[in-house]
């Protein structure tokens, strides 16, 4: 599979609609030592990347930093299909918005943000780290 998802294909399309609407996703970095480490996170698709936010703490940090190739994918059916799983490399965004200023995001999360007693401006305090995924190939979308 390519690096981008072609939204003319039925498969593509559908690929790109669950990257819009799923709130879930799941990230897969690997510590310096060679271990994977896969965790759920909360994600935008924007701009054909994966956008997040890192906790200060979080481990996923020094391992991007060790090693950059990382993998991202959203649940399965039960029966495993409709798989959306892709292969990518992360970076740190330092000049990107903070959750307080990314009304798309706050939106999205709102429910979830509410229910934690979280508003914007713990997430920009303890989740200040910008990690977007560029996909260099695409898994079981096609």
């Amino acid at each position: 599979m390519t690096a981008t998802l072609d939204p003319s294909t039925e498969a593509g399309a559908h690929a790109l609609e669950r990257l819009a609407t799923e709130r879930m996703g799941w990230l897969t970095s690997v510590t310096p030592g060679g271990q994977p480490q896969t965790l759920p996170i909360w994600f935008l698709w924007a701009d054909g990347e994966v956008f997040l936010y890192s906790r200060k703490t979080a481990k996923r940090n020094e391992n991007i930093k060790a090693e950059p190739r990382v993998s991202f994918n959203l649940e399965t059916q039960d029966d495993g299909d409709d798989v959306v799983a892709m292969e990518g490399t992360a970076r740190f965004d330092p000049d990107g918005p903070l959750c307080s200023q990314y009304p798309e995001y706050i939106a999205k999360y709102a429910g979830k943000l509410e229910e934690y007693g979280w508003g914007p401006d713990h997430m920009d305090r303890e989740y200040p780290i910008i990690i977007r995924v560029t996909p260099t190939r695409w898994r079981g979308v096609g």
